[in-house]
């Protein structure tokens, strides 16, 4: 009979580690984001203002996903520094107080958008049909929150404990049963109500409670959950919280005020298309480029949480000294796919466009926006690469402070090009070239700088 033995929980320092770690977390990150993508080509078969109102609410409910990614990030970072120190007891202790903290800030996520949301919308947008779309779709949306958080902590756990090959099964649930639900719902298929627009916002709550539940049975399949006591420590912790907190607040900070960032810039698109008489087009273009982010960005952003997690396990192992070579060559991996995605994008900057069903004049507007944001793409892939190997530090108030000063520049360069200046679409997209730029350069002379080797958590 052969033993099946645990993973390891302290790290390599190799591109094959680098690899295992990365490539499970892409296809779990690819999966809702395809999610995504499957929402946004349902409801452009609507129309292009549906196609458009998907990019606002899309990105109001990226606001809170991100404030759970902070957590998250928090989480792993803490969860990766004891599987480098091998205190294996603490692990269980950290999910579960990291769980209660994100079911808090899910309860406060709901009630901000039942009754705050509605009020700011309709005193930032142009357009009052847009309004209503939009407040009717998130106080649907929003419900999927405590799920999504608690699959956000779960990513934490597996990430940060060396076991990231599991993501993808609860990814490939949650998109089975988005595809389904979109389908059904949206336009009424097999004997389901056809709801319209809210039935995207329906089939993705079903679908983040699936993946949810999927992933707890395959943890508790494989033994993790017993290996680890993730639910003996459900009961309040104050010292444990308390870490968590200090470490996660500022990157949950960093997170949304990024994503508000990102829902300022689709304000301005909307009313920089609105007087220029393109408002549905401006925001359905700038919705499919959030899509093209997602979708070839999920490898960048892997290989970001495998530098936050790598970094953190390898300064539990003492090898402090080795953190910059480990970046470097997460660097190098992540670089070599964003230039090949950004040539092909720049061939064939068609191809992608028309999975949305838009006219030919959609896609010809779109292509100069393609191009622009398939360089900020490869700048993205190092630029955030050096930032979460910040996160990984346990330097996260450093974080805070790189992503506010990123923040002020981006919106300053957004509000001169499209509100004052009123230039192309292309140029307002360019804000994420000094995004990025701003970031790397702050990320690196920090990491550089050796100051936070006498960092402790």
């Amino acid at each position: 009979m052969s033993v099946r033995t645990a993973p390891a929980l302290q790290l390599e320092i190799s591109y094959k580690q680098i690899l295992k770690i990365a490539l499970p977390i892409s296809f779990a990150l690819l999966v809702p984001q395809i999610n995504f993508i499957t929402n946004n080509i349902f409801l452009g078969g609507l129309g292009e203002r549906e196609l458009g109102t998907a990019g606002l609410t899309g990105v109001y409910y990226l606001i809170f996903a991100a404030i759970g990614f902070g957590l998250n990030n928090g989480l792993q970072a803490l969860i990766s520094r004891r599987a480098g120190e091998n205190r294996v007891a603490e692990i269980g202790k950290l999910f579960s107080q990291g769980v209660r903290m994100a079911m808090v800030i899910a309860v406060i996520g709901i009630l901000l958008t039942w009754f705050v949301a509605p009020f700011v919308l309709r005193m930032s947008l142009s357009d009052e049909t847009v309004v209503e779309q939009s407040v009717s779709f998130l106080r649907i949306r929003i419900w999927g929150l405590p799920f999504l958080y608690v699959y956000q902590m779960r990513n934490a756990l597996l990430v940060g404990t060396n076991q990231s090959k599991y993501l993808v099964i609860g990814t490939l649930a949650e998109t089975l049963a988005n595809v389904f639900f979109d389908y059904t719902l949206i336009y009424g298929k097999l004997g389901f109500p056809q709801i319209g627009f809210n039935g995207a916002a329906i089939a993705s709550v079903i679908a983040e409670a699936m993946g949810m539940f999927v992933v707890f049975l395959v943890i508790h399949i494989k033994g993790i959950s017993k290996r680890f006591s993730l639910y003996k420590h459900f009961g309040y912790n104050k010292e444990v919280s308390k870490l968590i907190f200090v470490q996660s607040s500022p990157l949950i900070f960093q997170h949304a005020i990024s994503i508000m960032a990102w829902v300022f810039f689709y304000i301005l698109v909307e009313r920089h298309g609105f007087h220029s008489g393109y408002a549905n087009r401006d925001l359905a273009i700038s919705n499919t480029m959030r899509n093209l982010f997602g979708l070839f960005g999920v490898f960048t952003w892997a290989f970001a949480a495998t530098s936050n997690t790598m970094v953190s396990n390898i300064i539990g192992q003492g090898k402090k000294e080795r953190v910059i070579e480990v970046i470097h060559k997460i660097v190098r991996v992540s670089s070599s796919f964003a230039v090949c995605i950004a040539i092909l994008l720049n061939i064939f900057p068609g191809v992608f466009l028309l999975i949305y069903g838009q006219d030919p004049g959609f896609v010809e507007s779109a292509i100069p926006v393609v191009r622009v944001v398939s360089i900020a793409m490869v700048l993205m892939s190092f630029s955030t690469i050096w930032l979460n190997a910040v996160t990984g530090t346990g330097n996260t108030t450093v974080n805070l402070g790189i992503e506010a000063i990123t923040i002020v520049i981006y919106c300053i360069y957004c509000f001169i090009m499209m509100e004052w200046l009123k230039l192309p679409l292309a140029v307002g997209w360019m804000s994420e070239w000094i995004y990025w730029i701003s970031m790397f350069t702050m990320s690196f002379l920090y990491i550089r700088s050796g100051r936070w080797k006498k960092k402790v958590i």
